[in-house]
C-alpha cells in the first residue's frame, strides 16, 4: 500500500527525470571538454618548448597562467549555473537540500515531544 507522499515522490521522479538526465549529460560533457582542452593546451605548450620558441620554465609558467584563467572563468560559469538550477528548482517548487534538512530536524524535535507526551499521558492513566 503506497501513501500519498510515496505516490507524489514517484510522480516527481517520473515527471522530472528527463530534466536531471539532461543536466547530468551537460555536466559530464563539460567535464570532458575541460579535460580535453587542458590536454590540448599542455600539448601546445610542449610543442612550443620542443621547437625552442619558449623556455621550459616559461612554458610551465604559461600553463599555470592559462589554467588559473580557465579556473576563474569556470568559477563564474559555475556560479551562474548554480543560480539557474536554483531558479529552475524554485520554479518547479522542489525543496532544496537545506530545506529538507531543516524539516527533518523539525520532525525529529516534534517526534521527541510526542514521545515525551505519550510517556506523561501513560503515567497519568496508571494513577
Amino acid at each position: 500500500m503506497t501513501t500519498n507522499t510515496e505516490e507524489k515522490t514517484g510522480e516527481f521522479r517520473k515527471e522530472h527525470y528527463p530534466l536531471f538526465r539532461i543536466s547530468r549529460k551537460i555536466l559530464l560533457a563539460s567535464i570532458g571538454a575541460f579535460a580535453i582542452a587542458q590536454d590540448e593546451i599542455e600539448d601546445f605548450i610542449d610543442k612550443l618548448v620542443d621547437r625552442g620558441e619558449i623556455a621550459e620554465k616559461d612554458g610551465k609558467k604559461l600553463f599555470q597562467e592559462v589554467m588559473e584563467r580557465r579556473k576563474e572563468h569556470f568559477q563564474g560559469r559555475e556560479d551562474e549555473m548554480r543560480k539557474r538550477i536554483e531558479s529552475v528548482l524554485d520554479h518547479l517548487n522542489i525543496p532544496t537540500k537545506s530545506e529538507i534538512e531543516e524539516l527533518t530536524k523539525k520532525v525529529t524535535v516534534l517526534s521527541k515531544k510526542i514521545d515525551e507526551l505519550k510517556k506523561v499521558q501513560g503515567g497519568l492513566e496508571k494513577e
